[in-house]
């Protein structure tokens, strides 16, 4: 188990709004020592205070159900060294404010920022043993994912690949553990997971949420590369790939690597049929009045930047041929909804087909919609998790596990699978549509 923590963008929303209330979770549930040291570091001049400071608003905010005394014990434990992230010197200092020993150096910047980040931790002298997370998304194309990887491997020595942890939060949800578990050892799913019984897998990502401040980045990205191109191939590597052949973290990571090989995604001169792509206008979302994308402040209308993206692919796999993959995400939506549904052959042509919901986070149920002379659902709220998703995060960073990560050749992949679609909307092969704040979206591919 490594010891401490090194926290880089420890002013930034995503170590404010998750990764300092996950660590006052496994505090809260006695998963940290209470000699446990978290470094933060950013380019604020602050002093330790100071980050406490910060820390504490942040916590309170954003941890309110962990209690007091938990989230106090977390925020003594803080520490903070300001740094230039491309200063290995600087970096240095970083480190040894962390103690004896390996860290977990955990990467909360811009993507834009790992490989110069990751270059002056090896030039630091990164202690032996120790780790580095990177958030999603792994680079920001397929070229750029496969040189990070070099960087990765050029900087960190002959154990790289243990040495870096490329995060999914998804992964670690609770609905995923659970459907991880399901497909590894349900014998009942084992024997209709195929395509003569499935017509079609979906993956839902829909949020009924607009900006909400993350325009500086959205706008650079869009829905595709946001959560498509990671969560939700991530969701649908475990849906698609074959049982792995042994329950270690190598036998589940070849089979996910060999679910996204397998994928046949849309060539650019399928995109205009196979994908669809648009932005939110103007309405509202409950009793909230909405502006229009190209409306909101920080956002460059002539970008194109989609808020709405589905893509169709297929799987070459004895398994799924003739089986459809649907991909489908946006945001200011009516509706939030995060799911994977199976859509089953009907038993009879003239029949009503059966369908499995399965919630992806939040207190979403797993419902089974059964055919017969009646359809009914049967449905089921799953337990409420022990901890947050990037509380599962950390306690795998830490132990030395990879399970809850994605693998080098997997990041490349993942991109592999987007790219051609990414080229066709850059080269306007597919109109970008509009629809409006609050609706459902854009009608489903046919």
């Amino acid at each position: 188990m490594i010891a401490n923590l090194v926290l880089f963008g420890a002013s930034g929303d995503l170590a404010g709004r998750f990764l300092l209330p996950a660590l006052a979770s496994l505090r809260a549930s006695g998963r940290l020592a209470d000699d446990f040291v978290v470094v933060g570091t950013a380019q604020e001049e602050w002093d330790d205070e100071g980050f406490r400071r910060h820390a504490a608003e942040r916590l309170a905010e954003h941890a309110a159900d962990v209690p007091r005394e938990q989230r106090d014990g977390l925020v003594r434990s803080l520490r903070y060294r300001p740094a230039d992230l491309g200063d290995a010197g600087a970096l240095a200092n970083v480190l040894a404010a962390a103690g004896d020993g390996p860290v977990a150096a955990y990467l909360a910047v811009p993507p834009g920022l790992f490989g110069t980040t990751v270059t002056a931790l090896g030039d630091a002298g990164l202690p032996s043993g120790s780790r580095v997370a990177l958030e999603k998304p792994f680079g920001e194309s397929l070229d750029d994912a496969v040189e990070l990887n070099k960087v990765v491997a050029s900087s960190l020595g002959d154990a790289a690949e243990q040495a870096v942890f490329r995060v999914d939060h998804t992964l670690g949800m609770a609905t995923v553990r659970n459907l991880l578990a399901l497909r590894r050892h349900d014998p009942v799913l084992a024997a209709v997971w195929d395509s003569a019984h499935i017509e079609q897998m979906e993956v839902h990502w829909e949020e009924d949420l607009a900006l909400e401040g993350r325009a500086g980045y959205y706008d650079g990205a869009g829905a595709l590369k946001d959560v498509m191109q990671n969560h939700m191939l991530q969701i649908m590597c475990i849906l698609a790939m074959e049982p792995p052949n042994g329950l270690g973290e190598r036998e589940l990571r070849d089979a996910k690597v060999a679910a996204l090989r397998a994928t046949t995604p849309p060539t650019r001169d399928e995109a205009a049929d196979r994908t669809r792509r648009a932005r939110y206008g103007a309405g509202r979302i409950g009793d909230r009045a909405v502006l229009g994308y190209a409306d909101e402040d920080d956002v460059d209308p002539d970008r194109g930047t989609e808020t709405f993206a589905e893509v169709l692919v297929d799987l070459d796999a004895p398994r799924w041929r003739g089986t459809r993959f649907l991909l489908r995400a946006g945001k200011a939506l009516a509706v939030r909804r995060k799911e994977a549904i199976v859509r089953f052959r009907p038993i009879t042509p003239e029949g009503p087909p059966a369908e499995l919901s399965i919630g992806i986070d939040g207190p979403d149920n797993i419902s089974v919609r059964l055919t017969g002379s009646t359809p009914f659902t049967l449905a089921g709220s799953p337990p409420a998790p022990d901890l947050p998703p990037y509380a599962h995060v950390l306690l795998n960073l830490r132990e030395g596990g990879s399970e809850l990560s994605v693998r080098g050749d997997g990041a490349e992949e993942a991109w592999r699978t987007v790219e051609q679609v990414l080229e066709a909307w850059r080269e306007n092969r597919v109109p970008l549509d509009e629809y409006p704040a609050g609706s459902s979206g854009p009608p489903p591919l046919a």
